[in-house]
Formats: C-alpha cells, structure tokens, sequence
C-alpha cells in the first residue's frame, strides 16, 4: 500500500513540475501561452461575479457597452460591432451567442444575421490563432499528447463537417469550439469554411431569438423598471448557463473517451 502511495505520489510530482516547464518552448509562443492561461482566469472570475455577485452585469454590460453605443454610432457602430465580436470572443463569460442577441435588437432578424456572420467569423479566426499560438502547448501538458492525438485524429477523418454541424447547432457554445479547432492540428482553409457555412444559420437564429425579446433601442437603464432589468439578465444568464453545461458534458465525455481508446491503444500495443 505504502509502495503504491509513493508511486502515485512521484507521478503527481511529475505531472506538475512537466507542467510548469516549458523551456522547450521560445519566447513568442510562452508570450502566448501566458496570454491564454490570463484570458482563462480572467473569465473564471468574470463567472463568478456574475453568479455570486452582480446577476444583472451580463445584461447591462451588452447594453450599455455594446447595444446602446453601436446604435447611437450609426454607419461607424458597424465597425466597433467587428472589434467587440473579435474581443469578445477572448472572454468566455462574454459569450458570442449573447452578443449574436444584441445583432437582432440593434439590426432586426435580416441586418442582425449578416452582421452576426461577419462578426462571427472575426471572433472565430481570432480565437483560433490565439489557441493554435498559446493553447496547444497548455492543453498538452494538462492532458496529455495521447488525448491531443485522439482529438487530431477525429478533426483529419471529420474535418469540416465536424466543424459545420457545431457551429450550426445553437446551443453549442461558439467561441470554445473556435479555441478547439486551434488546439489541434485543422486545417485553417477548412476552419475558415466550415465556420463560414456554419455560422449562417446560427446568426440568425440568434438575431431573430434578439428581435423577439421587445428590447428597443437606445435602452435607458435608469428608467427601466428594476424587476425588467432581473427579467431580461435571469435569461441572458440563462443562456449563458445553458452553455456552460453543453461545454462540461463535453469535457467529461472526450475525457472519457479519450481514457478509453488511449487504454485501447495500450493494450493492443502490449498484445
């Protein structure tokens, strides 16, 4: 018992001095490793606040930083929309599917869908490079080459329908599918496609879902009643919630999966 304790012990130690090493890497690439690692902090405590602290701060953050100043730009609000749907996509409490909401309050369901897809794609090309940059490395030490290879594998069968039918599904949160694709070996032209098609369809369901929610803008927090000010931040919240669920059960089924065909591959190796 003593033996097995020692040795399960040297193999945690093992694991994370592995994990905090990264001399085999240069400068450019630990830049983005740390960039990746702060973007993860900085939104686990972004989720927190919004849970435990302010339930209302998702809900007046797209109003008052995103709904409101791009309506009163006008032409220019256009171009602020790319920047912030690029930026957003960096912050995981911040997800693109609340902000493809905004697209219909501020554009209707026809101008809030073609925007959403450009929007989208921005976002998506920006968390890609970022992942591809800083993520890969980081996820390779916290689970291994063996579960990276397995996620490779499945993108070269699968490709870009993989991509299609993930981004085409709504509820399939946008953004960390995006960090995904850079984390293992896509291809960018197939990315860039495959997120093209897919985000057509999504972009206006969203912007429709946003043009039914009765929100006129510019909004005047202050004049709003404060039960509509919870209302409208309980289902934002809720979408938010709905996609962090999605994201877990997908986390703990490749984790699963992952374990079974690396023990797989073992066994018919040492057979």
């Amino acid at each position: 018992m003593s033996d097995a304790n020692d040795t399960n012990s040297s193999k945690l130690r093992k694991y994370f001095k592995n994990l905090l090493n990264f001399s085999q890497y240069d400068a450019k690439t630990i830049l983005y490793i740390i960039i990746f690692i702060v973007l993860v902090i900085l939104s686990l405590v972004l989720l927190y606040y919004i849970y435990f602290v302010d339930s209302t701060i998702l809900y007046r953050f797209v109003i008052d930083w995103f709904v409101n100043p791009i309506w009163y730009l006008g032409f220019f609000g256009i171009l602020i929309f790319i920047v912030v749907m690029a930026i957003q996509g960096l912050i995981v409490p911040i997800p693109s599917e609340l902000v493809l909401l905004a697209t219909g309050i501020i554009w209707g369901i026809f101008g809030g869908g073609i925007m959403g897809i450009i929007g989208s794609m921005a976002a998506g090309l920006l968390c890609f490079y970022i992942s591809k940059k800083g993520g890969r490395p980081v996820v390779k030490k916290l689970v291994g080459e063996k579960a990276i290879n397995l996620a490779d594998n499945f993108i070269h069968k699968y490709g870009m329908g993989a991509i299609i039918i993930a981004r085409f599904l709504p509820f399939v949160a946008f953004d960390p599918i995006s960090y995904t694709s850079g984390l293992v070996d896509m291809d960018l032209k197939k990315y860039t496609i495959g997120t093209f098609i897919g985000s057509i369809p999504r972009a206006f369901f969203y912007s429709w879902l946003g043009s039914t929610l009765g929100i006129t803008p510019p909004v005047d927090l202050a004049s709003l009643p404060l039960a509509e000010i919870e209302a409208q931040s309980a289902f934002f919240n809720n979408v938010l919630l709905i996609i962090l669920a999605i994201l877990v059960v997908m986390f703990v089924a490749y984790y699963l999966i992952s374990r079974y065909y690396g023990k797989k591959t073992e066994n018919e190796v040492s057979s």
